[in-house]
C-alpha cells in the first residue's frame, strides 16, 4: 500500500481512475480474438517493411532462421515469448551472444541445458519426489487422520486449528509483532478450515465400493485460492465465463483471501508491520503451508514447482510442452483420489516424454493412475467377466459360510448386508477413456470414428485398473476383468489378448492420419496463432507421418517455417493468466522463494492450476481468456508485483530500468520501461494513455507544486506490464 501518512502519495479515487482508463484501454484491445494490435502497427510496419528485410539479411545473430518480416530485436522477442514464458533480464544479451538458432537448437535440446538452479528452488517442495503410495500415507483425508491418532474428526480438527493459529501467532512475532488486521482475521473465521468436518469420507479399499470416491473434494479446502473448497462447474467449454463475476461463489475472483490487492492496486489485510513483507502476510493460513498435512499440500507444491519452472527453468521451451501436453491430456486435481495421484501424473507420465515420441506419451497417460481414475477406466469391466467373478465370489463365501467357525459355533454374516449388496452391485463397461482417448488425446472431434469405435476401443481396455487405490495405487492389469472377445476398431481387428488389446489400440490411433493432423494442429495452435496457416499444419503433419510421431521434429518444423517467424504471428496470442503471472515474474527479475501468491493470482485472473474439471483442458485461443473482470484482474496483480506487494516474491524494478528508475523524469523512466518490457514498441493509443498519468501525484510522489525528487518507476512499471501489449505474446 501506498504510505499511509503521506498525503502526497495516496489520492485514492485518482489510482482508481487510472486504473480505470487502462482497464477500458486494454479490454478495449483485447475484446476480439484477431490480432488487433498487430493491426494497428501495421502503417508503421509497413512504412518499414523494405529496411526490416534488409536488416534481417545482414544481421548474423538471425543466420539460419527464416526470418523476413520482422527485426532482429523483434525475432528475439518472438522466440522469448512464443517457445517461453517471456524474457529475463539478460536475456535478449545471451541470445545476441550465442545466435538465435544456437538458442533454439538448446530449447529443442533441454538435456544440453544446465537447470541446476531451479533444481535448488525445488527442493523445497519435498512432494514433487514422492510415490503415489506415500503422499496417500503422509497426507491422508481428515478423518483417516483422525482415527490414525485416536481421536474424533471434531478433536483432530481443533487440535490442527490450534496448531495453524500457533503457526500463524509465530509468524505475527517474527513479522514484527501485532495481531492480524480485523479484516483478516474475519475472512479467517468465515471460512473453512483445512480439516472442516465437511471434509470428504475415507474411501472404502474394495475397488467395487471405490466408485462413491470419483466425486470431487468439493468439501476440501484448496490452497490454491485461499480457504474456499474446490469449485465444481459443469460448463465444459469457456472458462473465463464467471472470472471477475461476484455474484458467482465459484469465480476464482472471489476464492481469494481478503490479502488481494483491491481496484486501486492497494493491500488489505495484514498490520502494517506485515505490509512492509507484502501481500498476505500471517493472516493468509496456507503461508504456511510446510504445516499441512493434508492433501492440500500436495496440490500447493506441485503449483508452486509449476510457477518456478516457468519462471526459473533456463529450459524454457520443454516447460512449454510440459504445460501444453498436461492440458492436453488434463486431468482434474479435485476428483477424489487424483489428488493424490496428478504429482506422479506430470513427473512420470508427462515429463519424460514431453518432447519424445508421441506414442510413448500416449501410453504412458493410458496407464496412469491419475487418468484411470479420472475417467473411471478404472471401473470398466467386461459385464459377463464381472457377473462370473460376482458369482464365484458369492460361492465362496457361502462355502465359507457353512463351515464351523471358531470353536465349532456356526457363522455369522459380518458387516450390513445393504452395504454388501452395494459393493456388489453391477459393473460394466465405462467409455469415457475410449471416447476421450480418440476426440481429445488423439484423432480429434472430426477423426473419422463412429459410437461403435468408442464402446471397441472401451472393451479393448477393460481390465486397465488400479491396484489398492486407497494404499499402493498403481497400474494394474485384471485379466480377469478384461473382455477376451475380439473387437473391430476403425475397420481394423484387435484380438490380441489380454493388455496387448488396449497396446494395439495405442499403436493404431498414435500413427493415423488424423492424429498427426489434430496434434500439429494443437501445437501450432499453441505457439503460432488461434487459427494457424492451414500450409503450416500441414507441413507438421507430415513430418509427424515420416517421424513416427517425433514430437521434437515436429517443433523443428514449425519453427523453422517462416509461418512462425511472420509479421502476422508477432504478438497474435494472447497470454494465459497463468502466461501473464510467470511472464510478469520473469520481466521484473522477480525472486520468488515463496510462490504462493504467484499461483493464487494465476485462479485469481481465471486459471486455478491443475483444477481445470472437463477433460478438455484450458482453452488455447484468446475468446475464453477475456472479460472486464479478469483485465481489472491482470493490471492488479501487475501493480502487486512491481509494487512488492506479494508477500514471498520480490521485485527489484530500478535494478531492472537502469538509472532512470531513480531519477524525477517520470517521460524516461517510461521509455525505459516501454524498452525494457516491450522492446519499445507500443500503439499510439498506450503511450497516450500512459503519458497522461505521468503528472499524476501517484507518479511523481509529489503534489501541487511541490519539487519531483524521485519518480515512482514501480507503479510506472506496473502500468506498462498492464498494458495490451504485454497481454500478448
Amino acid at each position: 500500500m501506498l504510505g499511509r501518512t503521506s498525503r502526497r502519495t495516496r489520492p485514492a479515487p485518482r489510482t482508481q481512475f487510472l486504473t480505470a482508463s487502462l482497464a477500458l484501454l486494454v479490454l478495449t484491445a483485447l475484446i476480439f480474438s484477431a490480432p488487433i494490435l498487430v493491426a494497428a502497427k501495421s502503417r508503421a510496419d509497413d512504412s518499414r517493411a523494405n529496411s526490416v528485410a534488409a536488416a534481417t539479411k545482414q544481421t548474423p545473430v538471425l543466420a539460419g532462421v527464416p526470418i523476413t518480416d520482422l527485426t532482429e530485436q523483434q525475432a528475439i522477442l518472438h522466440a522469448l515469448d512464443r517457445l517461453g514464458y517471456g524474457l529475463r533480464p539478460g536475456d535478449v544479451a545471451r541470445v545476441e551472444q550465442m545466435g538465435l538458432a544456437k538458442w533454439i537448437d538448446q530449447q529443442l535440446h533441454p538435456e544440453s541445458i544446465d537447470d541446476s538452479a531451479l533444481d535448488a528452488r525445488l527442493n523445497q517442495f519435498p512432494t514433487l519426489a514422492m510415490s503415489s503410495a506415500e503422499l496417500v500415507t503422509d497426507f491422508p483425508r481428515p478423518q483417516q487422520a483422525a482415527q490414525r491418532a485416536g481421536m474424533t474428526l471434531a478433536e483432530y480438527q481443533q487440535q490442527q486449528q490450534a496448531a495453524a493459529r500457533a503457526a500463524m501467532q509465530a509468524e505475527v512475532a517474527r513479522e514484527g509483532g501485532g495481531q492480524p488486521a480485523p479484516s483478516t482475521q474475519a475472512a479467517q473465521s468465515s471460512q473453512p478450515d483445512a480439516n472442516s468436518a465437511a471434509a470428504p469420507q475415507p474411501a472404502p479399499s474394495d475397488a467395487s465400493a471405490m466408485q462413491s470416491s470419483n466425486a470431487p473434494l468439493d468439501s476440501m479446502p484448496d490452497p490454491l485460492l485461499g480457504s474456499t473448497p474446490l469449485a465444481r462447474s459443469s460448463q465444459p467449454s469457456n472458462q473465463m465465463s464467471n472470472a471477475g463475476d461476484t455474484s458467482n461463489p465459484n469465480s476464482p475472483s472471489t476464492q481469494m483471501p481478503d490479502t488481494a490487492a483491491n481496484s486501486s492496486g492497494e493491500m488489505a489485510g495484514p498490520p502494517r508491520a506485515a505490509k512492509d513483507k507484502g501481500q498476505s502476510g500471517p493472516g493468509n493460513q496456507m503461508y504456511n503451508y510446510q504445516n499441512l498435512h493434508t492433501p492440500q499440500r500436495i496440490v500447493a507444491e506441485l503449483a508452486m514447482a509449476k510457477v518456478d519452472r516457468a519462471v526459473y527453468s533456463d529450459r524454457q521451451l520443454y516447460e512449454q510442452m510440459v504445460d501444453f501436453w498436461f492440458n492436453h491430456f488434463n486431468v482434474f486435481v479435485g476428483k477424489g483420489q487424483d489428488a493424490w495421484l496428478v504429482t506422479s501424473f506430470e513427473r512420470d507420465a508427462i515429463r519424460p516424454h514431453a518432447m519424445g515420441k508421441f506414442r510413448d506419451l500416449l501410453e504412458a497417460t493410458a496407464k496412469s493412475p491419475a487418468m484411470l481414475f479420472y475417467l473411471d477406466n478404472w471401473l470398466s469391466v467386461d459385464p459377463d467377466a464381472w457377473k462370473q467373478l460376482q458369482a464365484e465370489r458369492q460361492a465362496r463365501a457361502a462355502r465359507v459360510g457353512m463351515r464351523p467357525g471358531p470353536g465349532g459355533f456356526p457363522r455369522f454374516p459380518v458387516g450390513n448386508p445393504q452395504q454388501q449388496k452395494a459393493q456388489q452391485q453391477d459393473r460394466g463397461l465405462n467409455e469415457n477413456y475410449g471416447r476421450e482417448l480418440m476426440e481429445l488425446h488423439t484423432l480429434g472431434v472430426d477423426g473419422g470414428y463412429t459410437q461403435q469405435d468408442v464402446i471397441e476401443v472401451a472393451r479393448c481396455f477393460t481390465g486397465w485398473t488400479i491396484g489398492t487405490p486407497n494404499i499402493n495405487p498403481e497400474f494394474q492389469f485384471n485379466d480377469r476383468l478384461h473382455d477376451t472377445k475380439p473387437k473391430v476398431v476403425l475397420g481394423h481387428k484387435i484380438d490380441y489378448g489380454g493388455m496387448k488389446d488396449g497396446e494395439a489400440v495405442l499403436d493404431l490411433l498414435a500413427r493415423d492420419p488424423h492424429t498427426a493432423h489434430h496434434i500439429s494442429f494443437e501445437i501450432a495452435r499453441h505457439f503460432v496463432a488461434d487459427k494457424p496457416p492451414d500450409t503450416l499444419v500441414d507441413r507438421m503433419t507430415k513430418t509427424y507421418l515420416s517421424s513416427d510421431g517425433d514430437i521434437r521434429v515436429v517443433l523443428d518444423t514449425m519453427i523453422y517455417s517462416p509461418e512462425f517467424w511472420s509479421k502476422d504471428a508477432y504478438r497474435a496470442k494472447i497470454k494465459t493468466p497463468f502466461e501473464l503471472v510467470v511472464s510478469a515474474a520473469r520481466a521484473t527479475g522477480a525472486d520468488a522463494t515463496v510462490p504462493l501468491l504467484l499461483v493464487q493470482w494465476s485462479a485469481r485472473i481465471g486459471e486455478p492450476l491443475y483444477q481445470c474439471q472437463p477433460p478438455t483442458g484450458y482453452s488455447d485461443s484468446a475468446d475464453a481468456w477475456v472479460n472486464t473482470g479478469a483485465l481489472l484482474n491482470r493490471l492488479n496483480y501487475s501493480l502487486a508485483l512491481t509494487g512488492n506487494r506479494l508477500r514471498g516474491v520480490q521485485t527489484n524494478v530500478a535494478a531492472v530500468l537502469g538509472d532512470v528508475a531513480s531519477g524525477s523524469d517520470a517521460h524516461a523512466a517510461l521509455d525505459s520501461a516501454l524498452s525494457v518490457f516491450l522492446g519499445g514498441e507500443v500503439s499510439a493509443e498506450t503511450r497516450d494513455t500512459l503519458e497522461k498519468q505521468l503528472d499524476t501525484p501517484q507518479v511523481l510522489q509529489a503534489k501541487l507544486d511541490d519539487p519531483v525528487r524521485r519518480v515512482n518507476s514501480d507503479l510506472i512499471a506496473g502500468l506498462v506490464l498492464g498494458s495490451p501489449e504485454f497481454q500478448r505474446r
